[in-house]
């Protein structure tokens, strides 16, 4: 919403500064965006005359003239404006100044031959409109060396403030200027509405018919004739107004109309009378019927959509736009000015259907004040008499202007208790009743009638709201919260603070954090086990994004071709979030991924000249989700690895984290065939691990269990058994483990051979035991007591014989 300060003064009497008036409305509630000083680019600009004007000797369309700045001698000027002529009174730039239209700095020049010190100025160059047909005319009395804008009152500084939606009421310069009067910086001026008399009641406007199927699309429709009216172009105060606000003056009848939607916030409605055949009528549109605005644009409508129409057709897009048929002109003698009140959200929907946006439709959909349709009516007709002239007829309402006002209980104690505020009972009257509001003291608790003009008032709150920002929230005394426990609770769930600390510890091995879609393609869906009717979008935003991802692996997989396809090798991407197995609740569930390419590993990225820098492997992904498992509190050390990982795994290299039946996990190489049909690079390994999977910590304090740690010196003894290919290590160092576990601290795997000596279809795996006593030395037959045990239980679980 813009204004210029002597617009607001208009309405508000008040001799505070322009930065007074800047705070004030800030601070209640209107926040200043912006303050735009037009005066001081134009400063260097005077008012000159042109004393002579020739034909340049060697240019058709250039002119030499002789011009009068008041300085006392006239400097010579090259010009190419059409109407430059001897006795022109203009505005002239000396050498040296800025032109802000052009962006030049204008220096002393020679066109054609002849020498320029200076330049007549247009519109556009002076950065105030688009025209540049010819130089500025000014009248023949304007001053000679007088500055142009203090001529031309362009000393008036613009105002921009942002209007929350709620406050429709402050789309126009009234309604500011009321709050800042409520708020102690001024007095609100009376608004004389009074009715303008009809001339004579011969000249009746067309009748009106409401026929649209909702009577709330236009509760009421007022109209009135005015004959005899004179237009043309608009006084200099109303166009110098329009065009400090971003308006193009058009001409009186047009400007009247939107100088009084940004004055009063009261949209209104110009038709050339004799342009309208018939009564007007106010219906909803025909399916396909065709409409030509006043943007020169021509619009379909369907039957959601309220027109105003009569024997021609449509003439207005009621709240929206004016028609360019009934469109007044410099031609125009009988008018017939239009105030209604209209459905905001019809509007809005009309508006946003249509894609028009105009001053109209940005007010009514958010609410006009009903009340004012009638005297709004009247203060166009006043305005209209006195720019245009003419004899104005009765005016004619259809319909009935709803009542907006409320009666709201209010408790005064309410303001205390829900802003902290101390203010005074007379206080918190005085401040509604500067605002609009009618207070009834006398009841208990208040009654409180909201104005017309505040839809958005509709409980005590409310009213608490409106006193706290007028008084000033800078009178809240602040509080301190209490402080109810020495150590504050905790704050973060299980799963967020794994969240968090899943991605710390996997940027801390090196990868990168990536954020991708929680949509991707159905094949990419269908390969990683989705793409299930239940997870397809009903509108996808493109047709690579049309289904719910069922892991993260296929947007990693994506962006690190991407990378690769742009020569960004030796890759680690991860990501923590959410995927999706089903539609319902449970079946979201928050995953961290990695994919590693190339030779990036958590030792080392690249090549290096100490070592060759071997690929990323399946033990490099089984390495990064045991220590993002482990840095979230979960069981990394008691976890199983099986081979029975998905389908879009490598089969032979990746694996399943167990723990007990439950799944937290996979880890490996990505298939072969899937990477080629993704067109990604040939070998990729990553992980996926499940954040809800992982069992919840102990909510409860557990006793430490004591330190156990002996003075005595560990036995290692090594043990090569023979097994069959199809043999798990893991079910042998679990066997090995459980053979003594009063003893057995520890089993490694070190080796594994196969080849000769070792039969067809097996293999040797050695393992390395450690022996911890506690009490006493082992001895030899101690040792070999415990290694014959091992042995036995190993044969035992898995058919493993002692390597000779």
């Amino acid at each position: 919403m813009k204004f210029t300060l002597s617009w607001l003064k208009d309405h508000l009497d008040t001799d505070a500064s322009l930065e007074a008036i800047l705070d004030g409305l800030t601070v209640i509630g209107l926040e200043v965006e912006g303050v735009e000083d037009r005066a001081a680019p134009l400063a260097p600009f005077r008012i000159a005359r042109v004393v002579t004007a020739e034909q340049h000797p060697d240019a058709d369309r250039l002119r030499v003239l002789t011009v009068d700045a008041g300085a006392g001698a006239v400097v010579q000027v090259v010009c190419g404006a059409p109407n430059a002529r001897a006795g022109l009174v203009g505005v002239f730039a000396a050498p040296g100044t800025h032109i802000p239209g052009t962006g030049v700095d204008l220096a002393i020049g020679t066109i054609r031959g002849v020498e320029s010190r200076g330049m007549m100025l247009s519109e556009r160059e002076m950065g105030l409109s688009d025209a540049h047909e010819g130089i500025v005319d000014l009248p023949d009395d304007a001053p000679v060396g007088t500055p142009y804008v203090e001529w031309a009152k362009l000393d008036d500084p613009v105002i921009e403030i942002g209007v929350t939606p709620n406050r429709a009421d402050c789309l126009g310069v009234r309604g500011v200027a009321r709050d800042l009067a409520a708020a102690g910086l001024g007095a609100l001026k009376p608004l004389y509405d009074d009715k303008v008399p009809a001339a004579h009641d011969g000249n009746l406007p067309p009748a009106v018919d409401l026929e649209t199927a909702d009577p709330a699309y236009c509760p009421a429709f007022a109209l009135r004739l005015i004959e005899g009216v004179k237009n043309g172009p608009s006084p200099e105060w109303m166009k110098r107004r329009l065009t400090a606000i971003g308006l193009r003056p058009i001409n009186r009848l047009v400007d009247v109309t939107n100088y009084l939607t940004y004055d009063l916030n009261r949209p209104l409605h110009v038709f050339d009378a004799d342009k309208v055949s018939g009564a007007l009528t106010v219906r909803q549109a025909a399916e396909g019927e065709t409409f030509e605005a006043l943007d020169g644009r021509t619009y379909t409508l369907d039957p959601s959509m309220v027109v105003i129409a009569d024997a021609n057709g449509v003439e207005s897009l009621a709240g929206v736009m004016g028609g360019e048929a009934s469109g007044s002109s410099e031609a125009t003698t009988r008018v017939l000015v239009e105030s209604a009140l209209w459905d905001p959200i019809n509007i809005a929907r009309t508006g946003r259907t249509l894609g028009i946006n105009s001053d109209a439709r940005h007010r009514f959909e958010r609410g006009v004040d009903p009340a004012f349709a009638e005297p709004g009516l009247e203060i166009a007709t006043r305005l209209i008499l006195e720019l245009c002239g003419g004899t104005p007829g009765p005016t004619v309402t259809v319909g009935q202007v709803p009542d907006a006002t409320r009666v709201i209980a209010f408790p005064p104690t309410e303001i205390k208790r829900l802003s902290g505020l101390d203010v005074t009972e007379d206080a918190a009257a005085e401040t509604l009743a500067a605002l609009g509001f009618t207070v009834d003291r006398s009841a208990t608790p208040w009654q409180v009638t909201t104005p017309s003009w505040r839809a958005d008032v509709e409980g005590k709150a409310d009213l608490v709201e409106e006193v706290v920002r007028i008084v000033g929230i800078d009178d809240v005394a602040p509080t301190p919260l209490p402080r109810l426990a020495p150590v504050a609770p905790k704050v973060l769930t299980t799963l967020q603070s794994r969240v968090a600390t899943a991605r710390r510890a996997l940027a801390a091995r090196g990868m990168v954090e990536a954020v991708t879609w929680s949509f991707v393609s159905k094949p990419d869906a269908e390969a990683f086990g989705g793409g299930g009717a239940a997870l397809a979008l009903a509108n996808p935003i493109a047709e690579a994004l049309s289904d719910m991802r069922p892991s993260l692996l296929p947007g990693l997989v994506r962006a690190v071709t991407r990378n690769v396809n742009r020569g960004h090798a030796d890759l680690a991407l991860f990501e923590v979030g959410q995927v999706f197995a089903g539609d319902e609740p449970e079946d979201q569930t928050t995953s961290a991924a990695g994919v590693r390419q190339g030779r990036n590993r958590p030792a080392g990225v690249g090549r290096h000249w100490s070592h060759a820098g071997a690929a990323a492997d399946v033990f490099d992904a089984k390495a990064d989700i045991l220590a993002a498992l482990a840095a979230i509190g979960g069981p990394a050390d008691r976890v199983e690895v099986t081979r029975d990982a998905p389908s879009h795994y490598h089969p032979g290299r990746s694996g399943t984290l167990r723990l007990g039946p439950k799944v937290l996990g996979h880890f490996g190489e990505l298939h072969p065939a899937l990477l080629a049909e993704m067109d990604a690079p040939e070998r990729l390994v990553g992980f996926e691990l499940t954040l809800e999977a992982v069992p919840e910590p102990r909510r409860k304090a557990t006793k430490k269990p004591a330190l156990s740690a002996s003075d005595l010196m560990p036995v290692r003894r090594d043990f090569a058994f023979i097994v069959t290919e199809a043999t798990d290590a893991r079910a042998l160092v679990k066997a090995a483990k459980g053979s003594r576990k009063d003893l057995i601290t520890d089993v490694t795997v070190f080796d594994v051979y196969r080849g000769q000596g070792v039969p067809e279809g097996h293999k040797s795996v050695a393992i390395e035991v450690t022996l911890q006593p506690v009490d006493r030395t082992l001895t030899d037959e101690d040792i070999e007591t415990v290694s014959q045990a091992l042995v036995d239980a190993v044969a035992k679980a898995t058919g493993a014989t002692l390597r000779g």
